[in-house]
């Protein structure tokens, strides 16, 4: 029996880019003897993305598509935990409902579980030589702050501990007991993955094609200062 790839994709008020995530997925052929599973969580948004995701799940009955829209709006973190409950793959991935990370990529992240050797894959904006796009230094410098604090707990030698693409065996990310609702989810799936006895964690490069705020970006420093908090909160007061 073929493995099946469980695609999780959080979304609120992406009406500029879902039809077009979505799109590329349908089309998404990645050379493999993979099923494909989608798995779109619309976090009760306020534009139309909800109806255009009926949309497209109406009009496409042929993909294994499964949409849920949350009764109201919880947090990136809260989508994402009814997606993990939802997904039925042997693996599962991260894609954010925005045009920032390539889904052809994702045979970089399947390699090392499709041959045995990771539990966990990691896809890093900060290795590799692959296409970023020039943004903010602070989020940068940010980001990097809050690998290495996260690192320094876990023992991990992550270069992008926030990076949206997280590949997981899904039966390891079922057994997660997950809490944070927002974008503190990384630094929990992270210190909870790290403990895990035996877990093999791999990391590769990817591209990134980043969005300005003008273009839909919504994580902002009070999101940055719940991550500070989450790591600290996920790998002392709450293991």
């Amino acid at each position: 029996m073929n493995k099946k790839l469980s695609i999780l994709i959080p979304a609120y008020n992406e009406e500029a880019t879902i039809l077009e995530i979505l799109n590329v997925l349908k089309e998404l052929d990645l050379g493999l003897e993979l099923e494909k599973e989608i798995v779109v969580v619309d976090d009760c948004s306020t534009d139309p993305t909800s109806s255009l995701i009926e949309k497209f799940v109406k009009d496409h009955p042929e993909l294994d598509i499964l949409a849920f829209r949350q009764e109201f709006n919880q947090g990136k973190g809260a989508a994402l935990h009814k997606a993990i409950e939802l997904c039925t793959g042997d693996i599962a991935v991260i894609q954010d409902a925005d045009l920032e990370y390539d889904p052809q990529e994702y045979i970089n992240l399947l390699r090392p579980i499709l041959k045995g050797k990771a539990d966990v894959v990691y896809g890093s904006r900060f290795m590799g030589g692959y296409a970023h796009r020039i943004l903010f230094y602070w989020h940068s410098i940010g980001n990097k702050f809050l690998t290495n604090l996260s690192n320094a707990f876990t023992n991990l030698n992550l270069t992008d501990m926030e990076t949206c693409y997280k590949m997981f065996r899904t039966d390891i990310l079922k057994s997660l007991d997950l809490k944070e609702k927002r974008f503190g989810f990384e630094p929990e799936v992270t210190a909870k993955i790290s403990r895990i006895p035996g877990i093999r964690i791999y990391e590769v490069g990817i591209s990134y094609y980043g969005r300005t705020y003008a273009e839909g970006k919504k994580i902002n420093w009070k999101d940055g200062m719940r991550a500070l908090w989450c790591v600290f909160k996920y790998n002392t007061f709450s293991r």
